[in-house]
């Protein structure tokens, strides 16, 4: 799927509108303790090119992915997963990419969301 929607452009672009919405939010925007955004967004794009089949330099630069550990020092409850979801959403339709690639697309999102939670709400 990784050259099917335009490869490494369009997932940057996917990253790039999906932080734009992180920056401004009050409820995830904590959770990215460096000032400046561009790192987080480099390794989320380098990591779903590589998801998607595009080159392996996530791997090469950061090892296995283990997302639930790289995510465990922060708290992921409802209201991030569904804050981080909301974002996302926008990322990805701003893709206007054709409905099959889309819907795969968003589907893992869903359940790369959903994995992370690691908290209930009265956590």
């Amino acid at each position: 799927m990784f050259e099917a929607i335009g490869g490494e452009p369009t997932f940057r672009r996917l990253v790039g509108e999906f932080y734009i919405g992180v920056a401004g939010d009050p409820l995830l925007r904590p959770m990215y303790p460096e000032e400046d955004l561009g790192p987080a967004a480099d390794r989320l794009s380098l990591f779903l090119m590589q998801y998607w089949g595009g080159p392996h330099t996530y791997s090469q630069r950061r090892g296995h992915p283990r997302l639930r550990m790289r995510h465990a020092d922060y708290r992921v409850g409802l209201a991030e997963r569904d804050a981080w979801l909301r974002h996302m959403r926008h990322a990805v339709d701003q893709l206007e990419l054709p409905a099959e690639h889309e819907q795969a697309l968003w589907e893992y999102l869903e359940r790369a969301a959903n994995f992370l939670v690691n908290t209930d709400e009265a956590g």
